[in-house]
């Protein structure tokens, strides 16, 4: 006979719900949300064909670490799994979202997603927080034009080396002012330091991989 799991994850604890191929609840739990815990959970139940759960903060580490103890996990789309799950339970808990996801892992009524490796969301948090940075730094200095301009002051371009000096040109001997323009030029300059750093990282990643050396190949890349 065939088995059917399904997890519902909180950044805490995992609801785990084991049902046969009928639909009978065999094995129900709660657990802490780790590969391990949730592996030990699933291996008081028979063995399942197919474990679902839904995307999520939590879910590529969960993915990655059951894939690694050959667990048939499968993790489908949170929209997608919202709108069955609405009909296979009148109330909505932890409890009865893991049974709903059993039963899409029981039927079929679902559609994989494909889950990014490790390193490649490690790659991708390099790049979501040189955007950050970016967006911080663009942040202060329109604060620095924006309080030049009350006293009459139009800066050039922010990256032209005259930015800075004409700032701080414009606050000299205005008390207050002089202070807040320190701090945010201070402030800038930290961040620049940063954005810096993480490029230097990314250049030497994208020298190191083979499929960056070939798109760099491409005119224009």
């Amino acid at each position: 006979m065939d088995y059917f799991a399904g997890l519902d994850i909180s950044m805490e604890e995992t609801h785990v719900c084991v049902l046969d191929c009928e639909g009978a609840v065999v094995h129900e739990a709660r657990t802490i949300s780790t590969a391990e815990a949730i592996f030990a959970s699933l291996a008081k139940a028979p063995s399942c064909r197919r474990v679902v759960f839904e995307t999520g903060r939590m879910a590529p580490m969960l993915y990655h670490g059951l894939r690694e103890r050959d667990v048939p996990v499968v993790c489908i789309e949170s929209r997608q799994a919202y709108q069955a799950l609405k009909s296979l339970a009148t109330h909505k808990t932890d409890r009865n979202d893991a049974r709903g996801l059993a039963h899409l892992a029981r039927t079929g009524f679902f559609k994989p997603t494909h889950v990014k490796s490790l390193p490649a969301h490690a790659i991708r948090s390099l790049v979501i927080a040189r955007k950050k940075l970016v967006g911080q730094r663009v942040m202060l200095e329109n604060q620095i034009r924006g309080l030049a301009v009350v006293f009459g002051v139009r800066l050039p371009r922010a990256l032209s080396p005259a930015f800075i000096k004409q700032a701080l040109q414009a606050s000299e001997g205005i008390d207050g002012l002089s202070a807040a323009m320190r701090g945010l030029i201070a402030a800038r300059a930290a961040v620049l330091s940063a954005v810096s750093a993480i490029d230097a990282d990314m250049k030497k990643m994208a020298k190191a991989s083979g499929v960056c050396r070939r798109l760099m190949t491409i005119p224009g890349v």
